[in-house]
């Protein structure tokens, strides 16, 4: 059984592996792939309002943050970001941290969630959030430079947390 729970920085020694390796690729998230290990904590455990861990019997299988997406008039929208370990793909991680995701931030007062910027080839991604009721709201085209792919397009998905 997957338990979810929120994440103190002694859980970035496990996090760290599988976040290394997603970064390193280049081909779902925005960040630089020769990100340090500090660069990392700070990203991911600083940063955020809040990060969590998905566990099985002690093993960090995922993790995901949650933040503010914009403030002011915006702060009403949090933004998240998830990483599942290779071992763990495919066995309901994602899923189970994007439901729980969607909880803390409606705990947290939050209306709704928006995610800026997923590559248009993260086709799993993109399945997964739009069974979970996300939808593509913009199209930034070329945006996201693929390693594999070169320039592809990447997407703003959105949902309404009250509805």
């Amino acid at each position: 059984m997957i338990t979810i729970r929120e994440a103190d920085t002694k859980d970035f020694e496990q996090i760290w592996p599988f976040f290394h390796v997603i970064v390193a690729a280049g081909t779902t998230y925005a960040y630089p792939t020769e990100m340090t290990k500090q660069e990392a904590i700070n990203t991911w455990m600083v940063l955020p309002e809040k990060t969590y861990v998905a566990e099985h019997e002690g093993e960090i299988l995922g993790s995901y943050y949650l933040k503010t997406n914009m403030s002011g008039p915006g702060s009403h929208v949090c933004n998240c970001g998830y990483m599942v370990s290779d071992s763990a793909r495919g066995k309901g991680v994602a899923t189970a941290m994007c439901e729980h995701s969607q909880e803390q931030a409606r705990q947290l007062g939050y209306r709704a969630m928006q995610f800026n910027f997923v590559a248009s080839t993260n086709t799993g991604a993109i399945r997964l959030w739009e069974k979970l009721g996300f939808e593509k709201v913009g199209r930034l085209p070329g945006a996201f430079k693929h390693p594999q792919e070169g320039y592809v397009d990447a997407f703003v998905m959105f949902k309404d947390l009250m509805g």
